[in-house]
């Protein structure tokens, strides 16, 4: 089977029963359908289930229930004014970039004069809505029929279908030299789960590479845990995080980008740190007054030594990512806390501390460690109008335990 896309078109949707659905869920009725259940409980769903067969075809009504399944999920990405009007599929929703980094990517493209590009494996159409809410003009492919007929819809639910020509294709197959510029989402699951072999993507990134190189610029999604001696000198490589979650990396192409540069982008801030190449290692040295915990895209973006750098300050352990200094540093790119008191590691030791201490809230943090905070937690036994944050960590190789507070 070739591992492009790997699902062959059928002729229609009478051949494919879950095509059949989603064109039943379009429908006047099951448009009334999907309406009635926007706010249901999935606890009530047999309920509601029965209630909904006695004035429905029993299939229609299992099509918007899983369509209504999928819409409450897809609001954390999308935000509930598009994903009540959106169509997700199950791995639709699981693969979806959200909306907040989509628009960032988009934002680039239009900040360099894009004005259109091929979305290849463009999957229910995150991407290309974001693409044409920044004024770009959107050729998304899929070659999974269900998937594009999906993407087509939400283009018009969304009215955008104008600028968002959908395409039901083999990507290999797509001529990308008419547009501005090229994106490429691979896909990173499979039926066995995720995917961590980037030449097992579907297309492999071998083959997404190269038909980046070919565009005058170009996009590549990829896992964020991708080693870094799997990219390419040409490429710009992002890592983005939302909320202090990492969420996806890219590959830029072409002219406008910084071939051989990694960069750390903080959203909703757009805070951006980025490096021409990776600086010598830092530092180590003892903990300081203050600890300095790394946003996730800096850590992946192999910018921990610019931070150091920026803040005077020193690693506490060869490999560990937390930054310590003697004076406090304010940086969108980390979280600061003061330290009260560094301890070597004893469960015994702490418990009578934050017991001494009145300490009912504790944050546990860890890096370096394989105790689970829950289970720490748990073994407290926590009590008091205090509050305290423990890092369970290594310092110069040592099983350490450092507690302190949030600055600010």
């Amino acid at each position: 089977m070739d591992r492009v896309n790997a699902t062959t078109p059928s002729a229609s949707s009478a051949d494919d029963p879950a095509r059949a659905a989603f064109a039943a869920l379009r429908t006047p009725e099951g448009e009334q359908l999907l309406a009635e259940l926007r706010d249901h409980d999935p606890a009530d769903e047999l309920a509601t289930a029965t209630r909904l067969r006695r004035t429905h075809p029993a299939e229609l009504v299992s099509a918007a229930l899983g369509q209504a399944r999928l819409r409450q999920r897809a609001v954390a990405k999308f935000g509930a004014g598009d994903a009540y009007r959106m169509y997700f599929t199950p791995n639709g929703v699981e693969q979806a970039t959200r909306t907040s980094v989509a628009a960032h990517r988009a934002a680039r493209f239009a900040g360099l004069g894009v004005r259109s590009v091929a979305d290849l494996c463009c999957g229910i159409g995150g991407d290309a809505i974001a693409l044409a809410r920044a004024g770009i003009s959107v050729l998304a492919v899929d070659r999974d029929p269900l998937t594009a007929e999906v993407a087509r819809a939400n283009a018009q639910a969304l009215g955008l279908a104008d600028l968002i020509e959908v395409r039901c294709a083999d990507v290999t197959e797509i001529d990308t030299a008419p547009y501005d510029a090229v994106f490429v989402d691979p896909a990173r699951r499979g039926g066995r789960g995720r995917i961590f072999d980037p030449e097992a993507y579907s297309p492999p990134l071998s083959w997404a590479t190269a038909a980046a190189l070919k565009a005058p610029r170009a996009a590549l999604k990829i896992a964020p845990g991708i080693p870094h001696e799997a990219i390419g000198p040409e490429a710009e490589a992002e890592w983005i995080s939302d909320g202090g979650d990492v969420k996806e990396a890219v590959l830029w192409y072409g002219e406008g980008f910084a071939p051989g540069a990694f960069r750390a982008t903080l959203l909703p801030s757009g805070a951006t740190l980025s490096a021409p190449a990776p600086l010598p290692a830092p530092p180590v040295g003892p903990v300081g007054r203050y600890l300095y915990e790394p946003d996730g895209a800096v850590i992946r973006a192999h910018l921990v030594a610019d931070l150091v750098e920026r803040c005077g300050g020193r690693l506490v352990d060869e490999t560990i990512a937390y930054i310590t200094s003697d004076e406090p540093y304010s940086s969108p790119y980390v979280a600061g806390y003061e330290i009260t008191d560094e301890l070597p590691f004893s469960m015994k030791r702490l418990k009578a501390l934050l017991r001494e201490r009145q300490i009912g809230v504790l944050t546990v943090k860890k890096r370096g460690s394989a105790v689970e905070p829950e289970e720490l937690r748990r073994r407290m036994k926590l009590s008091g109008p205090g509050s305290a944050t423990v890092f369970l960590t290594r310092v110069a190789g040592a099983p350490t335990m450092l507690i302190g507070h949030p600055l600010g």
